[in-house]
């Protein structure tokens, strides 16, 4: 069978019971000597990492995931992070997340950020983040309206 290049962006790596149990994730304690210090984010197969700058105000997500799943760690900034399951009816959960701390979101959670001040964070993926893969996988919604937010 001739495999095609791209056929790793559908092959699974995890499995459910790896992922959090919560939003908030507890970091690993750091490794720490004279030189300095490692922090591990993530210790999960993924398939991506993205650097990602927000402006004050803005929204970002508003959509659910079919299959991906995404750790955000904050480097510099704040937000809010609204979620809920998809089968769910009631108001999101909301999360203050700051810097040096990790979200996590697992798939067909609905989930929205409002950025409460200009703010670079890591976004670590499961799946492939290439613009088709990710079309592929997203679905938008609108758990929160832009035009409502105020800061």
């Amino acid at each position: 069978m001739d495999k095609s290049v791209n056929d790793w962006k559908k092959i699974f790596i995890d499995t459910p019971d790896m992922w959090p149990k919560m939003t908030h994730v507890n970091l690993e304690d750091a490794h720490k000597d004279v030189r300095g210090s490692i922090q591990s984010l993530v210790n999960t197969p993924m398939k991506n990492i993205s650097l990602i700058t927000s402006v004050k105000g803005s929204v970002r997500s508003n959509h659910y995931h079919k299959t991906d799943w995404h750790y955000m760690y904050m480097i510099s900034g704040s937000a809010d992070y609204y979620s809920r399951p998809l089968d769910s009816k009631e108001n999101p959960i909301v999360k203050r997340w700051i810097k040096d701390e990790i979200i996590f979101t697992p798939p067909l959670m609905v989930h929205t950020t409002v950025f409460l001040e200009d703010s670079t964070f890591l976004a670590i993926s499961r799946n492939s983040r290439d613009q088709e893969s990710y079309e592929e996988d997203v679905v938008r919604v609108q758990l929160i309206d832009p035009r409502t937010i105020k800061l």
